[in-house]
């Protein structure tokens, strides 16, 4: 038995980044090359593959103890259950220095996989929870193949619209009328995530991680990045069209930013968050949202993907002089209006 004296017990949970995109999209070449980054040193990376003969954790690098191949089956559902199983022997194994004492956790997910699944996974295990903190949706987009895939596969759609980083791959195959169309249909899907665009998987580690809603290490909040409530904003006497084809998968997909002006009701808030996730979970893909609480001082950040609702999180001070609530939803098939109107009905006497 290890003595508990020996135990090396992080003080904070670690950051956990999911890196997914759709097949052939360059997930394993981009992971190759950021494993080769110093500043990645302090890496485990658990690789997902579809089928009965894995082959991507070969293609990354010599597998190490810190590299853990999932295979026979999609991570999102078939293996879910054994995801769980493996980062909490993962971290147990790094408490008791069976293994090198790594400060991040990378999950690279099949090509095939809806997200949704593996972020509620990491949000909502109790044990999981204390041990990883989910720090953001990498989603790598082949420029080559993007707007096919788009159109075709729900799934891809559903990839880049929960990402808080997209990253544009295969540019040089393409010329730029086809990079210009495909980054402004991604900007529309999903307009708060940083567009990247990335040379046969070359990018430095800095622009995809600390993706996260607050970082302990630098007690800063990331709001600039993965909030950018201005995005969501529509000019006036635009309305809500986008000249899309109606058939396009990402029609159904849609983006917005719900404001507040006044400080809201915890109780109240609390209770008009539940009724839409009781009601609509399948549907809202990710909430994220930074609010002023009606007698605090300090903002509170919230994070929901469909019915899982992470435990809130208090931030030292606001990032800027905007002290408005401000709510991201990522959603299918639901109008903005339910969502401006049913706020104002939980928080107006």
């Amino acid at each position: 038995m290890t003595d508990a004296q020996d135990l090396d017990i992080p003080t904070e949970p670690l950051p956990a980044s999911v890196l997914t995109g759709f097949l052939g999209s360059g997930k394993t070449t981009l992971l190759r090359h950021l494993l080769s980054h110093p500043e990645m040193d302090e890496t485990a990376v658990v690789i997902n593959e579809f089928g009965e003969i894995g082959l991507d954790h070969h293609l990354v690098a010599e597998a190490t103890e810190d590299m853990v191949l999932m295979n026979a089956g999609c991570l999102c559902c078939t293996i879910r259950g054994d995801l769980v199983e493996t980062l909490r022997s993962l971290y147990r194994r790094r408490i008791t220095r069976e293994i090198p004492p790594f400060r991040r956790l990378v999950i690279e997910t099949t090509g095939l996989a809806d997200p949704a699944p593996i972020l509620q996974t990491l949000m909502s295990d109790p044990l999981l929870v204390e041990r990883f903190r989910l720090d953001g949706v990498i989603t790598t987009v082949d420029a080559a193949n993007g707007e096919v895939t788009l159109d075709a596969q729900i799934e891809s759609v559903k990839q880049a619209a929960m990402a808080d980083r997209l990253l544009l791959t295969k540019c040089d195959l393409v010329d730029q009328d086809r990079i210009d169309a495909l980054t402004q249909r991604l900007a529309q899907l999903n307009p708060a995530a940083p567009i990247l665009q990335v040379e046969n998987g070359k990018t430095e580690p800095s622009s995809l991680f600390g993706c996260g809603l607050y970082d302990p290490a630098s007690k800063s909040l990331d709001v600039q990045r993965w909030l950018k409530a201005e995005a969501y904003e529509h000019d006036e006497g635009h309305g809500h069209e986008h000249h899309h084809d109606v058939n396009r998968h990402d029609e159904r997909v849609r983006s917005f930013c719900v404001t507040y002006d006044v400080p809201l009701d915890w109780d109240r808030l609390n209770a008009w968050v539940d009724m839409l996730i009781t009601l609509y979970g399948q549907q809202i893909l990710r909430i994220k949202g930074i609010l002023c609480i009606a007698g605090e001082e300090k903002p509170l950040v919230i994070h929901a993907v469909q019915h899982v609702f992470h435990p809130p999180v208090e931030l030292p001070s606001w990032p800027d002089d905007d002290h408005r609530s401000r709510i991201v939803f990522i959603v299918r098939d639901l109008p903005e209006s339910l969502f401006q109107e049913t706020i104002r009905s939980f928080n107006e006497e």
